[in-house]
């Protein structure tokens, strides 16, 4: 079967989770049978491929099912052209309004736009992808009117191999010592980049935020302020080119996100070994276990709590790593594979029997 797996914005969102999400999968599918082709545009872009279709080669190249991954323009574009064509369309619900809100200036205020947008586009799918029963209530609330399958967005075991071997390096670099609170992504305000501020306030531990964050126009003024002006024992480091120095760098993995779909850094901490402190959100208790291979948390004083517990005690942060370790072996690319092989045969059964009845 020759698959389109189509990321639109493919350079800009190589740092994102969505950028890291649709790698785990060409990674999981190189092993696979199946062929894949990343642009659906003969020529590789959308002007050559005006110029195709006007030369009357056609736009798009030949495909046997097209899976999206951002609802852009070009999403839209492939949509119809599966349409006309009776292809199977799969499309990857990445974002939801509720993730959108609280990542840029002015994101939260588009949300109601943006749903309705978004409902829109995700039942045109012959079958919607999603990476957590937690999304998938919220997509059906909508409400979307297509079929909706989870699937883990999965976690490289293979490219975090050998991290251990850059912990020393890693922490004389950023100046660290002792028992160190950390956290890798994006800096977005939904992932509680100010209650990260807030808990280090109130510690005499070094917090470090390992990603890359927007000082310009488009950042949430709380992001400005923070990476601005972070407390004393706080440093944003910026894009690091080795995410395993970061894992292998930091000893308590803390995200207090409001918001997340599943969170691909907390699966890559915890195949680390990594022991984690979360909020307790449904989409954590739904994939993780308090107290046994994460601790989850509600208010300040928890958190605070959780982190004092953790640091005084290298027994139960080896404990709980090595279980975090266990639960991320689950969502290893094998399983990544398994599961789009099932989804892309069930979106081929759903669209043949869809056309079957037109």
């Amino acid at each position: 079967m020759r698959v389109l797996h189509y990321l639109e914005l493919r350079d800009r969102l190589q740092r994102s989770g969505i950028g890291t999400a649709v790698r785990h999968q060409r990674t999981a599918l190189a092993d696979s049978p199946l062929r894949l082709s990343t642009s659906p545009w003969r020529g590789g872009d959308p002007l050559t491929a005006i110029y195709k279709r006007a030369v009357g080669d056609g736009a798009f190249r030949d495909y046997d099912l097209a899976h999206c991954h951002l609802p852009g323009p070009g999403t839209i574009a492939v949509a119809e052209h599966a349409r006309r064509n009776d292809l199977p369309l799969v499309v990857h619900a990445h974002v939801t309004r509720e993730d959108f809100a609280g990542s840029f200036r002015g994101s939260t205020a588009v949300g109601p736009v943006l749903q309705r947008y978004l409902a829109w586009l995700y039942s045109r799918a012959d079958l919607l992808l999603c990476p957590s029963e937690y999304t998938k209530s919220v997509l059906q609330s909508y409400p979307v009117d297509a079929p909706i399958r989870t699937i883990t967005n999965g976690v490289d075991l293979a490219a975090l191999a050998g991290h251990g071997a850059l912990r020393r390096t890693y922490r004389r670099r950023f100046g660290l010592d002792g028992v160190v609170v950390y956290a890798v992504g994006n800096v977005f305000e939904r992932k509680g980049v100010e209650t990260f501020c807030r808990l280090a306030r109130r510690s005499d531990r070094e917090f470090v935020w390992f990603g890359p964050y927007d000082d310009g126009p488009h950042a949430s003024p709380t992001v400005r302020r923070l990476t601005a002006n972070p407390p004393e024992n706080v440093t944003f480091t910026g894009w690091i080119e080795d995410v395993r120095g970061a894992y292998a760098a930091g000893d308590i993995y803390c995200l207090p996100t409001r918001v997340e779909n599943q969170g691909i850094s907390v699966l890559e901490a915890m195949a680390c070994g990594a022991a984690v402190v979360l909020r307790r959100l449904p989409v954590f208790e739904e994939f993780y276990t308090h107290g046994e291979d994460c601790l989850l948390c509600e208010t300040l004083p928890e958190f605070e709590a959780a982190i004092e517990r953790l640091a005084a005690n290298p027994d139960l942060r080896r404990r709980l790593g090595d279980r975090a370790a266990e639960t991320a072996r689950e969502h290893g690319l094998d399983r990544v594979r398994r599961e789009l092989e099932a989804a892309y045969g069930l979106a081929h059964e759903r669209a043949a029997g869809q056309h079957a009845t037109d």
